[in-house]
């Protein structure tokens, strides 16, 4: 959780992103002289379909590469996926969501190959029949699905270099046997993942700066098994088993700070000096099994469809935060604070889904469906503060012990609801319109914290409507329309009322309070032969929920250069103002976007030469003020963000063929995005260059990837409130770095793959991240 503190709101909301892939024809010189011709890139009703199947992108690739090259997709970090305007990408597997948290996802999309990939669907505005929130938008990847019986598979080896050396591997394989599929994947790998901070918050009187790095080290181990059966002609039987485990021992945190406060009296400034040693142990394990029966009901491809799922996440957590009194040297004095955190939490979810689609003559169609999930999470934190108490000489006379548990158990029980009519009208005309009915209960409970904390509970219902048009005006101009209405619950972790501590005096604080915010997403697109693209998108979001950083004056004992406390004339300590810097998890007003994204994507010199070029602009609107941590009701000066920007982004990414017989490959891919305001603040412009080579011989493939060559892909956030409190961040996550990948494919490679099973849990599986 420590990167959390502050990225979680660095990778703003709706980044508007937008490229575009399309090979306009596969042509094949032969004694024949075949030409095959095919659409790439297209849009289609309610989607985006990007067929990567042909694509000399593809092989050697892994899946979080392929998928930084698709049309609409992009990312700033090497960590999150974007889609153009969206505030998250949610990812689907063959028509089911993945159920893992988001850095297990990450691991586990760098170490699939690609090569087993089909095509790549870009759902930006979500209909009613999906179980998605906010203004979040889905990539659904399709795998390959050949006819013949076998059994084929791959095997992945990567190394990369930044900071530090990381070593992944993955095993793929496939089985098709008359009746039975069977598809398995087991990957894992290490990984330290290093970060540098610059921290400075305050105002006039007073201030702290916070300057030093994170090395992050992590484990991970994981896979899937899906298994198939076709029961008979019109009904097949479906087990899925997901399972992640990662393991993080001696994460460390070493910040010096500088604490600077203005002496009114004798008109000078007075800095005292800290440093936060944090070491943390943490693992978690996610497990989840998903039930699926199918019957086709009719010849026009009616369906029912049955799910059953049932989730586990465990996540085990200890912090040791040290606060070490130092001098200007960073030289270490003595021990001032230690606080020891037990940070566990587990949740259970049963789900369960039911959908039936009648497909009527005429290309009509109804969908009806309805879901249920019941999840408990069990959080039983226990603080244990140790606050050492020196005398005059600077010798220990008491260690002073507060110890802060608190269980909190959440329970929650949402009822989904939906119908949608689809209806083809013409070969050019097209609709779909729908909408979601949501029931949802829940009830925190503490054991032992104050008391607005022993019993919170929620209570709300929502009628969510959907409507989109697809117009095909000719066979080369498209336009469609899209209107959807979405919620978004709060993740478990981010109701768990606990402080994930960075120094003494600047921690993020999660909340209970938090309620469901809700989204309105409207977007236009228009397409020209399947390689040009406008869209047009506007999101207004409700009761937004983020991270608000609220600082407040505290008193602190001054220090001299030995770390005793500093006395006046009267013998009485002198206490002098300190900034106190907490991030509060809750609801943050209102926040509106609005983006435009132009796009073109051909082949030159006979497909020689792949570009991708897009510009778009974005404007935000952002109207929130927080003076009260809801947590503990403490005031503070109050926070305002109601500013306005407006901001340019640009993205390109080339893939040159080298030679004839296509088995040389570079790549040059490169994007910038334009200074914006996010909700911490000023978000500084970022940029990166990459660049790749890569070589296809026979079954094997050899790859080396340079990304962020000009390491110019830094964060930098700040912000300037009219009170006078100001508040810097500089983060460097290292993204500059070279990877060395190889990749073997065997077996039978036209194995037919598991069909697509969408489970009951994901809407769940998501929250967990």
């Amino acid at each position: 959780m420590k990167t959390q503190i502050l990225i979680a709101a660095i990778f703003f909301s709706g980044f508007a992103f937008a490229q575009e892939k399309k090979q306009d024809t596969v042509k094949t010189k032969s004694i024949e002289a075949v030409t095959l011709t095919k659409q790439v890139f297209k849009k289609q009703s309610d989607r985006f379909v990007y067929d990567v199947a042909a694509s000399p992108v593809t092989k050697g690739n892994n899946t979080f590469d392929l998928l930084k090259q698709t049309p609409l997709l992009s990312t700033t970090d090497d960590k999150t996926l974007k889609i153009a305007g969206k505030n998250n990408a949610v990812i689907y597997i063959n028509g089911r969501k993945t159920n893992m948290d988001a850095e297990s996802l990450t691991q586990f999309l760098k170490n699939t190959p690609a090569e087993n990939i089909q095509k790549i669907e870009v759902i930006t505005v979500p209909g009613s029949e999906f179980q998605v929130e906010s203004s979040d938008g889905i990539i659904n990847i399709v795998l390959k699905k050949k006819m013949s019986d076998g059994t084929s598979g791959n095997m992945r080896m990567t190394n990369s270099q930044n900071k530090y050396n990381a070593a992944n591997a993955s095993f793929s394989v496939n089985y098709r046997k008359d009746k039975l599929g069977v598809n398995a994947n087991l990957s894992g790998g290490e990984n330290i993942n290093p970060q540098s901070y610059v921290l400075r918050n305050g105002n006039s009187l007073s201030s702290n700066e916070s300057v030093g790095n994170i090395d992050d080290p992590n484990k991970n181990l994981g896979g899937y098994l899906n298994m198939d059966y076709q029961l008979n002609e019109k009904s097949n039987l479906g087990l899925s088993w997901n399972t992640w485990a990662n393991k993080s021992y001696n994460s460390t945190i070493n910040l010096f700070n500088t604490i600077r406060s203005y002496d009114a009296k004798n008109n000078v400034y007075v800095e005292n000096y800290t440093k936060s040693r944090n070491k943390e142990d943490a693992r978690s394990y996610n497990n989840s099994l998903n039930l699926n029966y199918e019957i086709k009901t009719d010849s026009l491809g009616s369906k029912l469809n049955l799910n059953a799922a049932y989730l586990n996440y465990k996540r085990f957590q200890y912090t040791d935060n040290k606060t070490i009194i130092s001098d200007i040297n960073q030289n270490d004095l003595r021990l001032s604070r230690q606080i020891f955190q037990e940070l566990p939490q587990q949740i259970n979810n049963f789900s369960g889904m039911a959908d039936y689609i009648q497909k009527f003559k005429k290309d009509f169609t109804v969908s009806v469906g309805g879901n249920y999930n019941r999840t408990k999470t069990d959080n039983d934190t226990k603080n244990s503060n140790l606050d050492y108490i020196y005398d005059e000489n600077g010798q220990l006379k008491n260690i002073q012990n507060t110890l802060l548990p608190n269980h909190f158990i959440y329970d929650e029980n949402i009822y989904g609801f939906y119908l949608t009519f689809e209806k083809k009208f013409s070969d050019k005309f097209s609709g779909k319109v729908g909408a979601r009915y949501e029931i949802t209960h829940s009830l925190g409970t503490s054991d032992n914290a104050s008391p607005e904390y022993r019993r919170i509970e929620q209570n709300y219902k929502n009628l969510l409507p959907y409507l989109t048009f697809n117009y095909a005006i000719n066979d080369k101009n498209n336009i469609s329309y899209a209107f959807s209405s979405r919620m978004r619950r709060p993740s478990f972790w981010e109701l768990n009322p606990v402080r994930n501590i960075l120094t003494e005096d600047n921690y993020t604080q999660n909340n209970p309070f938090v309620k469901a915010s809700s989204t309105y997403n409207q977007e236009l697109t228009y397409m020209y032969k399947n390689s040009y693209f406008l869209i047009l998108n506007h999101s207004y979001e409700k009761d937004q929920i983020t991270q608000v950083p609220l600082q407040r004056d505290i008193l602190k004992p001054r220090l001299d250069d030995m770390g005793n406390p500093v006395k006046d004339a009267s013998g009485q300590v002198i206490m002098d103002p300190r900034k106190q810097l907490r991030y509060i998890r809750t609801n943050f007003g209102d926040k509106q976007e609005m983006s435009a994204m132009l796009g073109v994507q051909k082949t030159f010199f006979k497909q020689y030469l792949t570009t991708n070029f897009n510009i778009g602009f974005q404007h935000n609107i952002n109207n929130g003020s927080l003076s009260v941590d809801p947590t503990s009701g403490d005031v503070f000066p109050a926070y305002v963000n109601n500013r306005r920007s407006t901001s340019l982004t640009i993205q390109t990414n080339n893939t040159i063929r080298l030679d004839k017989s296509k088995t040389w490959f570079l790549g040059v891919n490169y994007f910038y995005v334009d200074k914006q305001q996010i909700e911490l603040g000023v978000l500084k412009n970022l940029m990166s260059l990459d660049l790749s080579i890569k070589k296809n011989w026979n079954d094997w493939t050899f790859a080396v990837n340079v990304n962020d060559v000009l390491r110019t892909n830094v964060v930098e956030i700040e912000d300037y409130q009219s009170n006078g409190n100001y508040n810097y961040i500089k983060n460097d996550m290292y993204r500059r770095n070279i990877t060395v990948s190889l990749t073997y494919n065997f077996g039978n490679q036209k194995v037919k793959k598991v069909r697509s099973i969408e489970s009951a849990s994901d809407e769940i599986k998501n929250r967990t991240r």
